[in-house]
């Protein structure tokens, strides 16, 4: 079977200092960040990779990897881009970013016809991650739900960043481990005394170092992007929040089909650590991460030979 690996790869990046942080080299050979996931993709089974990027940057981002890894496995690209909504809808006026992660993966809709792996571009799972997605979507086809996806589930204390706060999807699973519900939190961090915090005044109150988190890693059948198109139109004529900043989000979709009881999600945890970049202090130490796992033997120097 056919297998997917879908990287969001559009983000302005302004934490970043208004960089494209995607694209910035983290190997000896020039390797960046997805270099390593498509390697462990690629390794785990999958055999096509769909790169979502913005229009603006493809020159720069096909001469950063695309070209590189298209003997390699096959490559296609899709654009999000802020105007690309349904007719009878407009973009506020001031309103610059595009629409979420929910918009971007609906962007694939043309040429993802397989199931599929979600990653952020910015991010390193490990291989233990996609080994298990890859399992799930061959092996388990039948939950019993529209929707049957599965979400690989890291440990919190091995996703915080030592330059600032990070925000992460906070699930719970019941004895099963099939998700109940997620709650999408910003400003996670340690204070002075490395206490764990956040901006969530209740979520503040019960969480802590062992909660399984999403990182936007989800697995899913085309049927999902299908439903998306749907969604996208009622979260545009929704009229709450401020329709400058508000964001159609993977978390809180997924959350609502869950609730509604029109998806079943298989929480795979993983114990693998990671790392990316947040900010531009996080990359040092992310050279240094990658520099060790190649010590270690994980990786060869020169990861496509």
């Amino acid at each position: 079977m056919k297998t997917t690996l879908i990287i969001m790869a559009a983000g302005i990046g302004s934490r970043y200092g208004g960089g494209i942080k995607q694209l910035a080299k983290m190997g000896k050979h020039g390797e960046i960040i997805m270099d390593y996931s498509i390697y462990d993709a690629k390794e785990a089974g999958f055999d096509k990779v769909v790169f979502i990027i913005r229009k603006d940057i493809e020159k720069e981002f096909k001469e950063a990897i695309g070209d590189r890894i298209r003997e390699q496995i096959e490559v296609e690209y899709v654009f999000q881009e802020l105007s690309d909504i349904p007719e009878g809808f407009r973009v506020p006026e001031g309103r610059v970013k595009p629409w979420g992660t929910g918009q971007a993966i609906l962007c694939c809709k043309d040429v993802v016809k397989e199931p599929f792996v979600i990653i952020n571009a910015d991010d390193y799972y490990g291989k233990e991650a996609f080994r298990k997605l890859h399992d799930f979507l061959i092996r388990e086809k039948d939950c019993g739900a529209r929707y049957c996806m599965g979400m690989a589930g890291f440990v919190l204390k091995n996703t915080l960043s030592d330059n600032g706060t990070v925000t992460r999807g906070i699930c719970k699973a019941d004895e099963n481990d099939m998700l109940t519900h997620v709650v999408e939190t910003t400003g996670i961090g340690r204070d002075a005394d490395g206490r764990l915090v956040c901006d969530d005044p209740e979520v503040q109150k019960w969480f802590s170092e062992q909660e399984r988190v999403s990182m936007n890693m989800w697995a899913g059948e085309p049927v999902f992007i299908e439903y998306l198109e749907e969604g996208f139109r009622e979260f545009l004529a929704d009229d709450s929040g401020d329709p400058l900043k508000k964001e159609y989000l993977l978390p809180t979709i997924v959350d609502q089909l869950i609730r509604k009881g029109e998806a079943k999600v298989k929480v795979l945890e993983t114990q693998d650590k990671w790392f990316g970049i947040t900010y531009k202090e996080d990359k040092p130490a992310v050279e240094a991460a990658f520099a060790k796992l190649i010590e270690d033997g994980v990786y060869p120097e020169k990861l496509w030979g």
